[in-house]
């Protein structure tokens, strides 16, 4: 079916724009009518000016053909004004929302999907909350309560000073809305869009675990299954609870030595299909987890091409990835790889506030309408401004100088590594330990420490106490470390240093080694888990507590993973396995901590009373 572009369509452009220039003047005390006329002859002028000049590419490199390019081009397009048509012809209206016509007409689209970012404001979201909070004389009678500082409790003022609490503002009229962005939520989302090379991006205030529950309830219907690995993080179990998705796991990679999960292989994602399609099922999508905590990248190019092949959409979870594509020794990001939908964690290894991410699309298998319905049902209706505004600025960090910016991270992480390689009793991590994968991110860096006679959670505490090192991840048999943008030289080699002296004061005492390899199985502690009941089911279950003793045989009820990494050993609806229970006291004996146990002491536990 294809549309005109009559005059109701131009007049709801002309209504969306007025709005979008109204909602701008209250910081600026510019008259509307004024601000309205002011704007279209700016914007005729700029068409006229402009042209059909526009940015041709994505400034990470290399997307999937057809996908985020040529989406950015005609929105660049949109987005200047000019009257040059869309060429493609016979276009439908596809999930994206993008309405589309034939080669007379010209595309009009809602305006929360993605138009090309606007020149001139580096960090539109930033700037609007500076010009926000410098209107110091105004009689302020909205939220949060401390009135921008007037009323802030002094223990956290004398912490962080006032000026957080001055940024810290609700949903004015100026600062746009985060469920029906028009200004600058939507200019910094259009400038994430073009700098990562998605078709759209949405800022997220609820972690990449909103962003990862949006995916999956975006993709999956109640009885669909969702294939996903074992080691996926919670975030994927709460969002099958929450969608009603069934899990079709997938058992990773596993290195006893080390007791580390990897990725997953796309032979075993297509064995994953094809034993759907046995018993008359289809995947509503699959979900990956690429890199991996400890940097393992997955073959994503494949994968994708596999799920694309049964027009199956790929979720990533990149959390740990945000960083990738910037710089040639580093791996491909997921959309470089052609994923549909990547959720990143901006706040890891990029610099934004911690609990910000980012959720972004490509191609035309994942309804974006109903993306959009998914994150108004997660996300705060109150959202934080401050970590809005973290997710334009660090951006904008990265948009300075995409192809350098990592470079001295980078240098620093060859450096470290080689120097610690070096080191009597110590191991590094590599990615041939796990040959099925192509690729490891550098700036994960994780060392073993058993032939020390160590733990990981012993050999952590004594960095920290003894060197004031502070890693990142702890598991039983060694430690990762992050190196990131805002890594130094001197921290480095303190590293280096503790890791010298934990070689030169620990050497393991006869039978330690021994010991230690007899409590690591040479398969990850859910190998034989079965499912007995969905996440879903099990979550709204009737639930009774027993021994723990008692408790092999039944159905679990709790969502219980050492933490970090988040990776659940036991998950509701499965059978507790005798070797489950073994590694979760192994750990906990060993110095984890141990998230979503009633019982912290793990003398007992919740099952399904079925």
């Amino acid at each position: 079916m294809m549309f005109s572009f009559t005059s109701f369509d131009i007049s709801l452009r002309l209504t969306l724009a007025n709005n979008r220039v109204s909602r701008r003047c209250r910081s600026s005390r510019i008259c509307s009518s004024e601000s309205v006329k002011l704007f279209e002859a700016s914007h005729r002028k700029e068409a006229s000016e402009r042209g059909n000049k526009h940015d041709n590419r994505s400034t990470r490199g290399n997307t999937v053909p057809g996908t985020a390019t040529m989406d950015n081009e005609r929105r660049m397009r949109e987005r200047e004004g000019t009257s040059k048509h869309d060429k493609r012809s016979n276009i439908n209206i596809g999930k994206s929302g993008r309405v589309a016509m034939d080669d007379d007409d010209v595309v009009l689209r809602i305006p929360s999907s993605g138009i090309a970012p606007p020149e001139g404001s580096h960090t539109p979201l930033v700037s609007a909350l500076k010009a926000s909070a410098a209107q110091d004389d105004a009689a302020t009678f909205h939220f949060p309560g401390h009135n921008r500082g007037r009323a802030a409790p002094s223990s956290l003022t004398q912490l962080i000073g006032i000026r957080p609490f001055l940024h810290d503002l609700p949903e004015l009229p100026e600062l746009d809305n985060l469920f029906a962005p028009e200004g600058p939520i939507l200019d910094a989302q259009l400038h994430a869009a073009k700098l990562f090379g998605s078709s759209e991006t949405w800022f997220l205030v609820g972690g990449t675990t909103c962003g990862i529950q949006t995916a999956i309830m975006a993709t999956c219907s109640p009885g669909d299954f969702l294939i996903l690995p074992r080691n996926s993080h919670i975030s994927a179990i709460s969002a099958m609870v929450l969608s009603g998705a069934l899990p079709k796991y997938i058992i990773p990679d596993y290195d006893s030595s080390w007791d580390i999960t990897g990725g997953i292989t796309p032979t075993q994602v297509e064995c994953a299909i094809k034993e759907l399609e046995k018993v008359g099922q289809k995947a509503a999508a699959v979900f990956v987890t690429s890199p991996t905590y400890h940097g393992i990248c997955s073959n994503l190019s494949e994968i994708s091409r596999l799920c694309h092949s049964y027009k199956i959409p790929l979720i990533v979870d990149e959390a740990h990835g945000a960083h990738l594509g910037f710089h040639p020794l580093l791996p491909a990001s997921a959309l470089q790889q052609g994923a549909d939908l990547a959720v990143q964690s901006t706040h890891k290894v990029l610099c934004s506030l911690t609990q910000s991410s980012m959720l972004h699309i490509s191609g035309s298998l994942v309804d974006r309408e109903r993306i959009c319905r998914c994150l108004q049902t997660l996300q705060s209706t109150s959202p934080s401004y401050l970590l809005l505004a973290s997710l334009d600025a660090a951006r904008a960090q990265i948009s300075e100088n995409p192809e350098t910016i990592f470079s001295k991270a980078l240098e620093l992480a060859v450096e470290v590594t080689d120097l610690i390689k070096e080191i009597p009793g110590i191991s590094v991590l590599e990615r041939q330990r796990f040959s099925s994968f192509l690729a490891m991110d550098p700036l994960r860096l994780t060392i073993g420490v058993w032939q020390l006679g160590l733990s990981g959670y012993e050999a952590d505490e004594i960095l920290y106490r003894d060197y004031g090192v502070v890693s990142e991840l702890v598991d039983t048999r060694s430690m990762t470390f992050a190196i990131n943008l805002g890594t130094c030289r001197e921290h480095t080699l303190r590293l280096v240093s503790g890791i010298k002296d934990l070689s030169a004061n620990y050497i393991p005492t006869q039978g330690a080694e021994e010991e230690r390899m007899e409590n690591n199985s040479s398969h990850p502690p859910f190998v034989d888990s079965k499912m007995w009941l969905s996440p879903r089911e099990a979550f709204f279950a009737r639930k009774k507590r027993v021994s723990i003793e008692d408790s092999i045989g039944e159905i679990c009820g709790e969502l219980i993973c050492p933490y970090p990494p988040g990776i659940p050993v036991m998950i509701p609806g499965e059978i507790v396995t005798q070797r489950a229970l073994d590694y979760l006291l192994h750990v906990k004996m060993e110095g984890a901590v141990i998230s979503g146990a009633s019982d912290p002491l793990l003398s007992s536990m919740i099952v399904c009373n079925v």
